[in-house]
């Protein structure tokens, strides 16, 4: 993986992944030692994150590293009408390798074909977020196992970049997916073809109570506002999927529930204190497997 961008999750093979992950692991109880104290991230965000950017800069600082940040894009040359292009290739120079974060889908593939370093796409619009789709394995393999599994995912799958990257990595293993969202949020075309040509075990539902008791992990993302063209259509479905205590009654004890966070009222606060809530155990996991990956790229 030397040296390679890190654009889709579907360019992982599951001897990547599992590559990835092990390293991983070996951050995450101490076995592996930091070795890069030279090296330099370059944060480029042009939307907002929290999670995300700040486990980038954590892993970098824990692997020895630092990071340079563009900063606000309002307070950027962006605002005097630089492309993205010459952006990356100005970055190009201070940094090892690119953390980029924009709203445009392909954006991630687009910088890449314009420098040498490696580019990571953090999610590219309604595209893709691979790494968020590592830190996910991670916390399945930790909690589930990643094979021989039942796993629901249920929201907004329309625009969920990260739904879109966990599909198609976890074509790579045993599972079966179940997709669970409004009609108007279903799985893109695109997406439902090549789990198909995988031979991926799909199946769809609008409503969650008819799957639940079938599932060894439940993937819950929010509508994301900011994704929907039309306000109209956001307000009609918002609303539409969340759980609380009484919608697990049904669910298998050793359920795990995550969430790619930030959460709004998707997921009521009081699951936190229960044993399926594993979604701030995957939020702190995105240190050790970005740690991995860093090292694996520089």
């Amino acid at each position: 993986m030397r040296h390679d961008h890190v654009l889709t999750a579907k360019q992982f093979s599951r001897e990547a992944i599992e590559a990835v992950l092990d390293r991983a692991a070996e951050f995450a109880d101490g076995t592996r030692e930091p070795r890069h104290a030279d090296a330099l991230l370059g944060l480029l965000f042009f939307e907002p994150s929290t999670r995300t950017k700040m486990s980038f800069e954590t892993a970098a600082k824990r692997l020895g590293g630092d990071t340079i940040d563009m900063g606000a894009v309002d307070s950027s040359s962006v605002t005097k009408g630089e492309s993205l292009a010459d952006t990356v290739r100005v970055i190009e120079g201070y940094a090892d390798a690119l953390v980029l974060r924009h709203p445009k889908q392909g954006s991630a593939k687009m910088a890449s074909e314009f420098v040498s370093i490696p580019v990571i796409n953090a999610g590219d619009g309604a595209g893709h977020h691979p790494t968020q789709t590592l830190l996910d394995l991670y916390t399945i393999q930790e909690n589930a196992g990643l094979d021989d599994l039942s796993i629901g995912v249920m929201g907004d799958l329309k625009y969920g970049r990260t739904v879109h990257s966990l599909a198609h990595a976890l074509t790579n293993f045993d599972t079966t997916q179940h997709f669970i969202s409004p009609e108007s949020l279903a799985l893109p075309p695109e997406v439902r073809y090549d789990l198909d040509e995988a031979g991926t075990p799909v199946e769809e539902h609008t409503e969650l109570e008819f799957v639940l008791p079938d599932l060894d992990v439940l993937y819950v993302t929010r509508i994301q506002r900011e994704r929907f063209p039309d306000e109209n259509e956001y307000r009609a479905v918002a609303s539409e999927y969340g759980i609380d205590l009484g919608t697990l009654a049904e669910a298998k004890s050793d359920l795990s529930i995550m969430h790619p966070l930030p959460r709004v009222d998707e997921i009521d606060p009081a699951i936190d204190e229960t044993p399926h809530a594993t979604y701030f155990e995957q939020a702190h996991n995105g240190v050790p497997v970005r740690m991995a990956l860093l090292d694996m790229l520089l």
